[in-house]
């Protein structure tokens, strides 16, 4: 019998393994949370899919999202990004990667992690929704406006509440998969 699973992953092999294994699955680390903050950026507007068959490229064009490079990437640098077919080559989200990864440093210095600072939010634990359906699920919630905000205010680009509300959900920092997926109960 096949996996009961969120009906967003559809058939394609790609989405149903980043479902499988990595949507929802808390994560504590600064490198993994500092990727999925730049690939929810690169999303904003776009389909998650897109983003993930693309996801190698940016891969090796952000040096392996090497934030402490990415911070002092040169416009050079930037221009060669721009003209990356491999990525979405977007002028203000290239532009954005490099702000983000400058403020991501800031806060690692004022937190001693991002992931103390962003954890912070929901007291290191998982908040654990009980969707039935995926229509339930909003794209915002008063604490994703919050932590936008907070993010903005610390210089960060491109992170409106629907973009930290799916790098929530990305990172396990809400469980949102639907109650009859076999992952909710695997991560509750």
């Amino acid at each position: 019998m096949e996996k009961k699973r969120c009906s967003w992953c559809g058939k394609d092999p790609l989405y149903i393994a980043y479902h499988d294994k990595e949507w929802g699955v808390p994560v504590y680390d600064d490198d993994t949370l500092f990727e999925f903050l730049i690939l929810e950026t690169f999303q904003a507007g776009l389909s998650w899919i897109t983003v993930l068959k693309k996801r190698e490229n940016f891969r090796k064009a952000f040096d392996d999202f090497d934030y402490k490079k990415i911070a002092k990437y040169s416009e050079e640098k930037e221009e060669l990004l721009r003209q990356d077919a491999g990525i979405i080559r977007n002028k203000l989200k290239i532009k954005a990667t490099i702000t983000n990864a400058q403020a991501f440093i800031k806060i690692q210095k004022e937190f001693g992690s991002f992931s103390k600072y962003i954890w912070g939010f929901v007291d290191g634990k998982p908040i654990i929704n009980t969707f039935k359906d995926l229509s339930l699920m909003p794209a915002n919630t008063p604490l994703s406006d919050e932590i936008s905000k907070d993010l903005k205010k610390r210089g960060f680009k491109f992170v409106g509440s629907t973009v930290i509300y799916a790098h929530m959900q990305a990172t396990g920092m809400i469980n949102d998969h639907v109650t009859d997926c076999f992952r909710y109960k695997e991560l509750s």
